[in-house]
This record gives C-alpha cells, structure tokens and sequence, in this order.
C-alpha cells in the first residue's frame, strides 16, 4: 500500500544535557518518510522548503525511494527552523527559536502518482491545512491517521474537531488527550476522543510506552529500556511512521494488526533517540529493526502460573 505523508521537512538545531548541534535536518514527514524507507515501505512527502534546503538531503530521500514530487521547493524563502533545549530528564523542553517561513503559507500539493494512496498520514500541522489535503484528495484514503498537539487545541480547536472528526486513528500525548477530552482518566479520555470521529486512539505517554484504545479493547506496551538516549526530537513522528508503514506492509486496519503496528513504531522511535536528529534512524537496516522488535517481544512476553 501507498503511504501518503503529509509534514514538516525542517531544519532543528538542538540541545540537550549531552550535547548540542547546528541546523540538522528535521520536520516530521522526514522522520515519518525515513522509517517507512527502512521498512522498504514506498512513501510520498508533502512539505515545503526554501532555497536554503540541501540537495543532498533531497537526494537522500530520492535514494531512499521516498517520492518528492509533492515536495515544493520556494527558491526565494527559508525552510522552517525550530531550535529547543531540553532539560535534564529529557521530557520537557524550552523551545528557543521558530522561524516559520515557508510554512507560514503552505499549501498542500498532491502529485497525480500519490492521489491512489490507501492510507493518509498527517504530521503535526495547522487543522486547517490537513482538512484541505482530505479535499484535493480526488477519493478518501481507506485510513487516516491523524498526529496533532495542544497548541492546535489552543488556537484552533473548532477546526481541530472539524478534522478529528474526519479521521480513522488519532495519536496524540497523554497530556494533550486530556485537555481534548477534559477527562483526567485516560480510559474515560480515549471513550470520548472516540465519540469525535476516531475509531483507533493512541496515546503516548514518552518513556513510559503507549495505549491503544478501540471499541471498549485496550492494550498497552512499555517504552523499551534504553542505555543510551541522547535526543528524543522526532522519536514521535518515528513512532507514527513505523506504525503507519506496518499497517501499510500488512493491508489491514484491524486491532490485531494495529496492536502489532504500535509495537513496530515503537521499536522504531527507539532507535531515533539514541544519536542526534534522524541521524541514527538513517542508520538502521531490516535486520536491525527485526533485532529491537525481538527486544520488545521478549519483554512483553510472559506466562503466569497461578
């Protein structure tokens, strides 16, 4: 199956208690489109840069067999630049800089050789933008997974609902799903996220794993233990490209195989957090996301004698 991203492609400039860097490539769809490369699943970017963004990332991603043609390059603007700092524990963070740029007037082009995508990732956007992706798409994907933050719920929350309503899975942060919501109980939370459209609810709650909620079914998985994390930048938008690129691989959109695609984004975006930026996820080979997968099976997997 196609797998349509709809996203930033950005430059970050990050630090953290382990180090810092200068402008990196970041955004969301570029993590989104790199993990689905890795799990040889063919993916289209939507974005847009400026003429400050480097062929050979371009080139990478053609490389990868990542389709570009709905990557619009604005040869007089500069690519969207968010520079942030992390603290200590590595959960929060100050942002230090945000220079929208060409995102500021993004308008989303869907190239004729994705308009047959059966499934429609949208990355982190204003609500409005991804409503108007869904309208210049000439038939609905068969799924829609939808990523959004509490900023939108904030500054455009009418909107927002507008375009929960319109999607299949929502992925969103435990703080962000209670403040959606109003609930503090993550179970009452995800019942009335369901009520707004979405049939799969995913909350992720960072270190601590993630929750998939569907029809009155729950199941929930474990961040895997880490020796070493050094940026958690993007592990997100990792998480959400390996889940949609398994389901992609698969062809199913039931809870059974949604369980198994939170598992792989999972193991996924634990490979993001170990090196700065997507330069660890650029590294990763079939034979080494087989290897974390079998990491998390093994510690998820247990009998009980009574």
């Amino acid at each position: 199956m196609k797998l349509l991203v709809v996203g930033s492609v950005a430059f970050d400039a990050i630090e953290t208690p382990f180090g810092k860097t200068d402008k990196i490539l970041g955004g969301a769809a570029t993590y989104i489109g790199i993990t689905a490369s890795v799990m040889g699943v063919k993916s289209g970017i939507v974005s847009v840069v400026g003429g400050d963004f480097p062929q050979e990332h371009l080139d990478m991603f053609t490389k990868r067999d990542i389709n570009i043609e709905g990557l619009e390059i604005v040869k007089d603007g500069k690519t969207f630049f968010w520079s942030g700092k992390y603290h200590n524990d590595l959960n929060s963070r100050d942002t230090l800089a945000t220079e929208v740029n060409v995102l500021a007037d993004f308008d989303p082009k869907i190239p004729e050789s994705m308009q047959d995508a059966e499934i429609l990732l949208l990355g982190n956007l204003h609500p409005g933008v991804q409503l108007s992706v869904l309208e210049k798409m000439n038939q609905r994907p068969k799924l829609v997974i939808l990523d959004t933050m509490n900023f939108w719920m904030d500054s455009a929350m009418d909107i927002l609902k507008d375009m929960i309503a319109k999607t299949d899975v929502i992925s969103i942060n435990d703080e962000e799903a209670r403040q959606l919501s109003g609930e503090y109980s993550l179970v009452k939370a995800a019942k009335k996220i369901h009520t707004m459209g979405p049939k799969f609810v995913i909350i992720k709650k960072g270190e601590h794993g993630a929750i998939l909620f569907h029809d009155g079914k729950i199941f929930a998985i474990p961040a895997l233990p880490l020796e070493e994390v050094f940026d958690p930048t993007g592990a997100g938008d990792t998480f959400a490209g390996g889940f949609a690129a398994y389901l992609a691989k698969k062809g199913k959109f039931d809870f059974e195989t949604m369980k198994s695609a939170l598992i792989v984004g999972s193991a996924m975006a634990s490979f993001t957090v170990e090196k700065f930026g997507t330069e660890r996820i650029e590294e990763v080979n079939e034979a080494d996301m087989l290897e974390r997968i079998n990491q998390f099976k093994e510690l998820t997997t247990f009998a009980v004698e009574l």
